[in-house]
Parts: structure tokens; C-alpha cells; sequence
């Protein structure tokens, strides 16, 4: 039975504040749009029509409302999930099959990720068949919308139940320290994933092709050796089948590193662009922001899973948030459930610490390209992905991963 207590309180408390931040910046953010939609910003204003800087004002505001709808569903979910009680009704549907704790953890958590995906299909059928189809990205049809859907939760079956499993088993077997053996086996996880993503993941979902234009490829090739950079291959992802924005990446790490253009980033820009665009990706690898992200991931997974540690055999924590009895993959899913609510408040930090890594990305890129070739580039792909160039500066400085359009350029051009 509900008990209301200190966690409950607690719960309550920064859903609120989490939520009306979420919508009190989305308002700001769309406010601001509004007023500057009328005038492209000067130092874009020989390179972007009026007409496209409009469009990707328009396009922002659609999905920052989204955005709110999102928010206050998400935090809906939560409730029903937490003081409504879906998480006790789940758990007592499973529990009377009889079955092994382990068993009945597993098959809770796999049925609890199953209705996430359900739940989240309205919004992500809006957002692609509605938004991106009415700004002309939409490249996606109903067929593949659906096969995409099944493709992932068969991968998320196949992947997570021995997952779940082996964590199950380790919290019932290993003692006090289980977080520690948990959060080993789940960066070991993590890492195994990264590896092996780009040779048997990433092609179940899209067509890899190796880069066919003999002259890109050189000028990649010789950027590749001026940089001490070894990849696995450089090839073009067929990234138009589901939508018309364009981007690169690189994926893996070790020996399976591979560098991934989009085909619509290819038929946008230069020869001279793509190289620009390339080394500011190469410098990500340079100045290890990966290596380092994956340090942070693992410190903070670590710090997360300590706390549940203390947690998980707290009856406060169960009946506080709406479950009756103490058990291992319920208290697992409490904490997934209520984390968001507290790590919303340092996204500001991880967004801070992200941008940083661009300048220094952007930074490395104009010493081994051209840095005008890499504005160049940027101003076409604002424009072509109708990426704002008016962001409210108090929203983009608390969730924006990238410098806004006009502080970027403005460093490369050594402002």
C-alpha cells in the first residue's frame, strides 16, 4: 500500500521543478524565435535567405511544443508507473506464474521496456510523419517506421535478457557489493557494444557502402595520415531512406573504428567542406572526448549504482513510491524511473562540458583544413537541417550539446 514519506516527498518535489523549468524554457525558447524569425541574424545574412532562416525558425518552435507535450506526458507516465501503481500491478501479473525471482525480474523488466516503446509510438509517429514530414525531412515510410520498431525491440530482447540475467543474479549472490560487480559487467557491456556496433548493429538497420569518389577519398586518406588516424574504412550510410538531414560521424573504437557520411551530407558539400567537416571529427579523437565520455559515463554509473546499493532494501523507497513489497527488479526500475529527476538539474554541466569539446574540435579542425571551408560547411548544413540560428541563449546554455550558430562561426573566424 502507498505510504507517503520523505521519498515521496522528494519525488514530487523535483518532478515539479523539473517539469516547470522544462516548460518555462521551452515558452523562453519559443518566444525568442518568434521575435527574431523576421530578420536573419547579420553575420548569416549573405549566406541564408530569409525564406530558410523562416523555415528552421518554424521547424523549432513545432518541436520544442512537442517538446512540452513530451515532458508533461513522460512525467504522466511516471506517476501512473510509480503513485498509481502500474509498477505493483505489473509486478503481482508476473509474480503469479510462480516462477524464479530471477525469471519473474526478468520477464518485469523486458514487459516494462516493452510498454515504454508502446507508450512512446504516438509521439514518435507525430514527430516523424507530422513535423518532418510538413518541413520536407521525412523520407520515411509506414513499412519501414514499422520494421525499425521490430528490429529494435528483437535487439533489445536479444541483448537485454541476458543483461537483465546476469545482474539479477549478481545482486542475489555477490553481497553488499553488488553495485561494484554490476557496474563491471555493465561498462565491460558497454564497451563490448561499442565494438562490435559498427560490424553487426548499425547494418541491420542501414546499407554501409565504401566511399566511391576517388578524389574525397585521397584528400581524406592524406588528412587521415597528417593526423596519425587509422580507420577501418571510411563509408557513406544510406542515411536518405528515413530522412533528408544530413551528418558524419565516426563509430567503434580499436581496431573497428569506421568514419560514416550520411549520402545526403555527401551531395550537399564540397570536397573541401567534407575534408573540414572530417577533421573537426578528428579532432574529437585527438583531444580524446571520447575516451573521456566513456570515463564519465563510467564514474557516474558507478556513483548512480552505489547509491541503489544503500537503496534497494529500503522499504521507504518501495512504499513510498507506491509498491508494497521489497524486491531486486522493482527497486532496479524505481531508480531508472526517478534518476532523470535529479540528473535533469547538472544537464546544464554535461551540456557546458560538450560545447567545450566542439570549440576544441573546430579548433583542431582549422589548423589541419581550412576553417572557412568549415564555416562554409556548418552555414549549409544549419540551413539544410533548418537548425535555428536564434536559439534563446538561456535555453541553448542548458541543453544545447553545440555552440549556437553565430558563437561557433565567430571562434573560427578568430573573434
Amino acid at each position: 500500500m502507498m505510504q507517503f514519506n520523505e521519498i515521496s516527498g522528494l519525488v514530487i518535489v523535483m518532478l515539479l521543478a523539473g517539469i516547470t523549468i522544462q516548460i518555462w524554457l521551452a515558452i523562453r525558447h519559443i518566444s525568442h524565435i518568434e521575435q527574431h524569425k523576421g530578420q536573419v541574424p547579420e553575420v548569416f545574412a549573405d549566406k541564408i535567405p530569409l525564406r530558410a532562416h523562416r523555415k528552421a525558425a518554424q521547424y523549432t518552435i513545432a518541436k520544442t511544443r512537442l517538446n512540452i507535450f513530451s515532458a508533461i506526458a513522460g512525467a504522466t507516465v511516471l506517476l501512473l508507473w510509480t503513485f498509481g501503481g502500474g509498477l505493483e500491478i505489473l509486478n503481482g501479473f508476473w509474480q503469479q506464474a510462480g516462477w524464479t525471482n530471477m525469471i519473474t525480474g526478468t520477464a518485469l523488466i523486458l514487459s516494462f521496456m516493452l510498454i515504454g516503446i508502446i507508450i512512446d509510438i504516438p509521439i514518435s509517429l507525430y514527430s516523424t510523419f507530422v513535423i518532418e514530414e510538413k518541413y520536407g525531412f521525412n523520407k520515411m515510410t509506414g513499412k519501414l517506421f514499422v520494421t525499425d520498431m521490430i528490429k529494435g525491440m528483437a535487439l533489445a530482447l536479444i541483448l537485454g535478457t541476458p543483461l537483465i540475467l546476469v545482474v539479477l543474479w549478481l545482486i542475489e549472490k555477490s553481497g553488499a557489493l553488488w553495485w561494484l560487480y554490476v557496474w563491471t559487467v555493465w561498462i565491460s557491456f558497454s564497451l563490448i557494444l561499442m565494438w562490435v556496433y559498427p560490424l553487426l548493429i548499425a547494418p541491420i538497420f542501414n546499407r554501409f557502402q565504401p566511399l566511391e569518389d576517388q578524389e574525397l577519398k585521397k584528400r581524406i586518406t592524406t588528412l587521415l595520415e597528417r593526423c596519425g588516424f587509422s580507420s577501418d574504412g571510411i563509408f557513406v550510410m544510406d542515411g536518405s531512406k528515413r530522412s533528408g538531414h544530413g551528418n558524419a560521424y565516426f563509430t567503434g573504437f580499436g581496431t573497428h573504428k569506421r568514419i560514416v557520411f550520411y549520402d545526403t551530407l555527401i551531395k550537399t558539400l564540397s570536397i573541401d567542406e567534407t575534408e573540414a567537416v572530417l577533421a573537426h571529427e578528428l579532432g574529437h579523437f585527438k583531444y580524446n572526448h571520447i575516451r573521456k565520455s566513456i570515463i564519465l559515463m563510467s564514474a557516474t554509473s558507478l556513483l548512480g549504482l552505489a547509491i541503489l546499493g544503500r537503496l534497494i532494501e529500503n522499504p521507504a523507497l518501495y512504499h513510498g513510491l507506491g509498491v508494497s513489497e521489497v524486491s531486486v527488479h522493482v527497486g532496479l526500475l524505481l531508480f531508472i524511473l526517478i534518476v532523470p529527476l535529479f540528473t535533469f538539474f547538472i544537464s546544464p554541466l554535461h551540456s557546458a562540458y560538450s560545447r567545450k569539446h566542439e570549440f576544441e574540435a573546430d579548433e583542431y579542425a582549422g589548423r589541419q583544413s581550412d576553417a572557412a571551408q568549415l564555416i562554409s560547411a556548418l552555414v549549409k548544413m544549419y540551413e539544410e537541417n533548418a537548425s535555428t540560428l536564434t536559439p534563446d541563449p538561456l535555453h541553448s546554455a542548458f541543453y544545447d550539446s553545440h555552440p549556437t550558430a553565430s558563437v561557433r562561426i565567430a571562434r573560427l573566424q578568430g573573434a
